[in-house]
This record gives C-alpha cells, structure tokens and sequence, in this order.
C-alpha cells in the first residue's frame, strides 16, 4: 500500500515548497551571515547564486519528481542508472539536518511558550538575553523535553499525510510568517540607530572582496547558505515535485521559490539586523545562536512592557512557524523514498509506520545535539571530523559537503549525460520559456560555482 498522497491545489504545493525552503536559514542564518561576510557583498554573491544555481536545481528537482512520479532513488534511476548512488546520497542528506535542527526547533518551542510568560512576569522579559539562553543550554534536561515536544509536532503533521497535514500547516502558516516579518520590518525602522543596520546589507561596498581569498570564503558561505536555505540536494523538492499535479507550471513554480525565499531571508535580515544594530549589537552577538536568541531578546527587553512583549511574541511565533514548516519537509524527504524503496520491493509501506521510523532517528541524532549543548554537554567524545560540536558534525556532513556535492553531481547528470531529460515535463501543455537560460545554467554556469563551492568547503572544515 502506497501512503505518499498528493497536493490538493498549486497554492498548497508553493507554500509547502516554500514552508521547506524558509526556515533557520532565512531567520537565522542569512541575517548572521550576511553579517560576518561583509553585508552587500554577501547579499549580491547570494543573489547571483539563486539565480543561476538555486532557480535551475529547483527546476530541475521539482520536474525530475514531477516526471517520475517518485522520491530522490527512484528518480535517479529512472533517469539514470549510472546516478542511482545521487539518489542516496540526497536521501540521507535531511537524516544528517534533521537531527540537529529540531534541537534548535526545541530552542525555538522554548522561547515561544517563554514569550508568552514574559505578559505575567517570566523571566524571558527581565533576564539578560545571555545569561537566559546560557541558562537554557545548561539545563540539558529541560532543553530535551522542548526538543522532544517539536519532534513530536513535526511527527504529527507529516503523519496526518501531504495534503491533510503538510500542506494545511503550510498554507496558513507561510502567509502568516511573512506579515509578521512586515511587522517586524515597520518597528525595526522605528528603532533609533537602525538605519546603520539597513546601510550595512544594502550599501554598494566591495572592499570585502579584494582577495581572492576573501572571494572564496564569502562564496562558499553564500552558496552553502543557498543550499540550505532553499532545500536543495535534500530530496524534499524531489518529494513534493512527485505529489505534483501535471497541469501546474513548473517554471514558474521554481521561480516563485527562488524569488520568495530568498524574499523572506532579505524580510529576516531587516526583520533581525537593523534592531541588532541600534542595540550596538555589531560585534559578538551578530554571530552564531547570539543573533537570533541573545541579542534578539535584549533588543526586545530594551523596548519596555507590553509592546516589548508583544513584539517578542511575534518574533517567536514567526520563528516556530519557519523552523516547523522546514523540519516537515526534511522529514517528508526521507519518507517519500522509504515508501518507494519499499512499494517496488512489494511491502507495505504506511506514512504511519514510515513517519516512527523517521521520528526515531529525529530523536538519536537530536539527543545527542541537544545533550552536547553547542558543545559544552556531555557529548565530547562526537566532536569528529575536526569540528567543535555535534551540531558542526552533522552541519559539515549535510549542508557542508554533500549538499552542494549532490548538486552538482546532478547538475552534470542532467547537463551532460541525459541534456534534455526533463525538457518535456517542464513543456507539458506550455512552452519552456527559460529553456535556454536553464540549460546554459546546468551545465556549465551552475557546474562552476557549485565546484567552486565544494572545494571551498573542503578547505574550510578540513584545509
């Protein structure tokens, strides 16, 4: 028996592609490190990559799941036998970001039921941003109890299947989080000292890249930024591509992804820069967790009472909403392929039983990022790979090397070896209007970058 489902409408597929691509990396790390590599260059390097990277993979992911009808495996062996391996390499790319990133949905579960008891006198509304998160990170027991609530969340909405769950969350929840990103917007410019911060993403400066070192290092952060950031190479747009109905235009599908999360991670960086900004939070705090839990909670505390709280409320909200609707399409990418794994071997395959086993590994991997406490736990002994943490463990492995590998793996697949591939699926009852521009992109613009990208990163975790 097959559970995988379908979209129930296009607006449901977007705002759930979207869901999945809008998430910690538009919130939180978009804004930080847009902020530690030198403001525009990094926006303009980000911008560059989306279009002639980002926009091509989405097509591409979306009209291979479309044309086959299955998950990343099954896909790339229908497409080519010889990139079946591809195929499972993507697969296991979200069980790698999923097992830290609902430690972080924990964090966020926390701040968001925090928030609502700073109105009666919680502590989130007196106690400095620092020593509250510090206080949070050191209290491993409570932080699992939060992480297991938000795994349990994910589990719930992805159990209830793609159009009764994960599209009815997402069909809500994004609109929502954008107009409280708007919001978020209108009083960060209110903000006295904010316009410094709205100066540093948008002000022409290209001193950042004299070097070619300094080239490099903000090149691989913005093209691993993008990876992430958008969902690439995780098997979730081959997956949601694969519920996709055969009238919908996938063309502008992919690019209404590509414009729309890249739209939210700019709405995050004036959502969360400028405010950092007018707190003098240019240094320490515009790195790492600091930005989005420590400096954010100061800039809310310095606003004062009830419109303090209120904002912060907001702010949390948003963040869950983003951080939740991304956990769901990691998750959905795994089971989408367990489920064909198993339908062509003749099993049975229900998204009830396939979601446990998913839950499951959700709960090892984040057991052991949430015990580490961002590397002051008791998980020492897994700082492998020469990284200082768990999380870093599971981030150079997923968004660090096999991301932007995988893309480009596909990239030379579909640009080298099968040209044309999915030329006809993209054209089905319409003309393939970027047909050009897409497969100059595919094989030789996007190859280059993504090369480019992937040797930067084995430079920086292991060079």
């Amino acid at each position: 028996m097959n559970e995988k489902g379908k979209f129930g409408s296009n607006f449901g597929f977007l705002m759930a592609a979207l869901g999945s691509a809008v998430g910690l990396g538009n919130l939180w790390g978009f804004p930080f490190k847009l902020g530690a590599n030198g403001g525009f260059a990094f926006l303009l390097l980000y911008v560059i990559l989306c279009v002639v990277v980002g926009y091509p993979l989405i097509l591409a992911e979306i009209a291979l799941g479309r044309k086959t009808g299955q998950a990343a495996i099954e896909s790339y062996t229908i497409a080519h036998k010889g990139f079946r391996f591809n195929g499972f390499l993507q697969t296991i790319v979200p069980f790698f970001l999923i097992s830290f990133y609902c430690t972080f949905g924990g964090y966020v579960t926390k701040y968001l039921i925090a928030s609502v008891g700073a109105f009666f006198g919680g502590s989130l509304a007196t106690t400095p941003g620092g020593d509250y998160f510090g206080g949070m990170l050191g209290n491993i027991p409570n932080a699992m109890i939060f992480t297991v609530i938000f795994i349990a969340l994910t589990m719930l909405i992805v159990v209830a299947g793609v159009s009764g769950g994960i599209e009815k969350f997402c069909k809500y929840g994004m609109p929502a989080l954008f107009i409280m990103l708007v919001i978020m917007i209108i009083k960060g410019i209110t903000l006295p000292g904010s316009a410094e911060g709205f100066a540093f993403m948008f002000k022409p400066d290209f001193s950042f890249l004299k070097s070619g070192e300094t080239f490099f290092s903000v090149l691989k952060t913005a093209g691993s930024q993008m990876f992430f950031s958008l969902s690439l190479a995780s098997a979730c747009l081959i997956a949601y591509g694969s519920y996709l109905g055969k009238n919908e235009n996938l063309e502008k599908d992919a690019a209404f992804i590509a414009i729309g999360d890249t739209g939210a991670a700019l709405f995050a960086g004036m959502a969360v820069i400028p405010p950092a900004f007018a707190l003098g939070g240019e240094g320490a705090a515009m790195a790492g967790p600091g930005l989005l839990f420590v400096t954010m909670t100061n800039v809310f505390q310095s606003m004062g009472g009830f419109i303090g709280n209120l904002f912060q409320l907001i702010f949390w909200l948003l963040v869950f909403i983003a951080v939740l609707s991304s956990s769901i399409g990691m998750m959905e990418g795994g089971i989408s392929a367990i489920i064909d794994a198993r339908t062509k071997k003749g099993k049975k395959a229900t998204r009830l039983g396939v979601t446990a086993f998913m839950t499951l590994i959700a709960l090892a991997g984040n057991f052991m990022t949430t015990a580490d406490a961002l590397g002051d736990g008791w998980v020492n002994w897994f700082h492998i790979l020469g990284q200082p943490d768990v999380l870093d463990v599971w981030d150079a492995i997923g968004e660090g090397i096999l991301m932007p590998l995988t893309g480009l793996i596909m990239a030379i697949m579909l640009g080298w070896f099968i040209p044309g591939f999915i030329d006809d699926e993209v054209a089905l009852g319409r003309e393939f209007k970027s047909k050009k521009f897409f497969h100059f992109c595919i094989k030789f613009v996007g190859p280059i970058f993504m090369l480019m990208i992937v040797i930067a990163q084995f430079k920086s975790f292991w060079g």
